[in-house]
């Protein structure tokens, strides 16, 4: 009797079990039922029908991991007094991890008109732990994240909205599904390969996408309202796609050279579909030779001089997939809103503070907005440094 009720009970939930399964089986895309402003099938036809001339060329410059005292003089150099062919100011989009980042400077960029984005808590270099990624921990490492920087960055949380996943390792449907439950809006951490000249615009995971799948598992649910900026890869000069700049093998060591390089890979995008082009970086990369900052503002030079070009932000190419405007709509700000730069409100609180890793414990400092230091080093499951691990670590402070 027992064994017929557990069959039963097992009949049922497999029914369920099915039931599910079968209504989050994504249906091919239509444009009839998928329409700006919150849908929009995977493709490379430009939004709202518009020809490539009358399309503006968004170029979006990220850069990922911690801001630092030892990379913000690059961010200041190279984006003062920039602004764009609608006098909007340049505007490049940090995806930031937390460990080492300092958030008087996180509140200094923002400041500056910039985006701040996220790029997780952790940043631990196991790739398995991203490939099986629950939603739940997911949650942890980037809305805990978004917590910690609208506490002690003072940046809104309502304006932290995009994501990258570190090593550009996909969770499958996790990741997004975290998005759109904590309200994220956007990810930019899936290449494609196949998609680059003509290359593929943003686009929502509502229906079933045609990206392809590059860094697997990659997302194969209905997963209404969130969007996908496709990281268009570079290809070297030896024919090898690369995603992330400064990841291409074998590039020119002159900063003419270099130039040339990046010119041809944005003619890619320029001279096609003007699909959003991608300069992903990390800027460790101008420690490496001092040719490669030379050879970046050279670029961002070059493409002042273009009166098509827009370097943007990754969520002002969202609003503008939205609700797209033709090149003689932009001739000011009005069509984005800009956020303009404003004044430093931030005053800085340096703290050493006892983080636990473990069974062990270790220091950091780290310098945070208008805050008492908290009680430990703010992580994984203690966003804001509530616990106390002083006694863990080998002496205590005078805070």
């Amino acid at each position: 009797m027992i064994s017929k009720k557990i069959f039963v009970c097992i009949s049922i939930f497999s029914f369920i079990h099915l039931i599910l399964s079968e209504s989050k089986k994504v249906s091919p895309c239509n444009t009839q039922n998928c329409k700006p402003p919150n849908c929009r099938c995977s493709s490379t036809g430009v939004p709202g029908g518009l020809q490539p001339k009358d399309t503006p060329q968004f170029v979006l410059l990220t850069f990922d991991d911690a801001i630092t005292i030892f990379n913000v003089p690059y961010y200041r150099e190279a984006f003062v007094q920039r602004v764009n062919p609608d006098s909007c100011p340049v505007s490049a989009t940090f995806f930031v991890s937390h460990e080492y980042s300092d958030y008087t400077l996180i509140h200094e960029m923002y400041s500056a008109g910039h985006e701040i984005a996220l790029h997780s808590i952790s940043h631990t270099t196991d790739t398995d732990y991203w490939r099986s990624a629950s939603v739940e921990q997911l949650t942890d490492e980037f809305a805990g994240e978004r917590s910690i920087v609208e506490k002690f960055a003072k940046i809104p949380a309502s304006h932290v909205t995009g994501l990258r996943m570190p090593f550009l390792q996909m969770s499958a449907n996790n990741s997004f599904q975290m998005m759109k439950d904590n309200n994220f809006i956007y990810d930019c951490s899936m290449p494609t390969r196949s998609f680059v000249s003509p290359g593929l615009w943003p686009y929502t995971l509502d229906y079933k996408s045609t990206q392809d799948c590059v860094i697997g598992p990659c997302p194969a649910g209905s997963i209404p309202g969130v969007w996908v900026i496709p990281m268009i890869t570079w290809t070297t000069r030896d024919g090898f796609p690369c995603s992330m700049v400064d990841t291409c093998l074998g590039m020119p060591n002159t900063t003419q050279g270099l130039f040339e390089f990046f010119k041809q890979n944005f003619e890619k995008s320029y001279l096609s579909n003007k699909a959003p082009f991608g300069f992903y970086v990390h800027a460790a990369w101008f420690n490496v030779s001092p040719v490669h900052f030379e050879a970046y503002k050279k670029f961002l030079d070059y493409l002042k001089t273009l009166k098509d070009v827009f370097l943007v932000n990754a969520s002002t190419v969202i609003n503008w997939v939205r609700n797209p405007v033709s090149l003689t709509q932009m001739k000011n700000s009005n069509w984005s809103n800009c956020r303009k730069p404003g004044p430093i409100s931030c005053k800085p609180v340096s703290c050493e503070l006892c983080k636990k890793e473990g069974d062990n414990y270790v220091t950091r400092w780290v310098k945070l907005c208008d805050v008492s230091c908290p009680k430990s080093y703010p992580w994984l499951g203690n966003h804001f440094g509530a616990q106390d691990y002083a006694n863990g670590c080998k002496r205590r402070w005078k805070w």
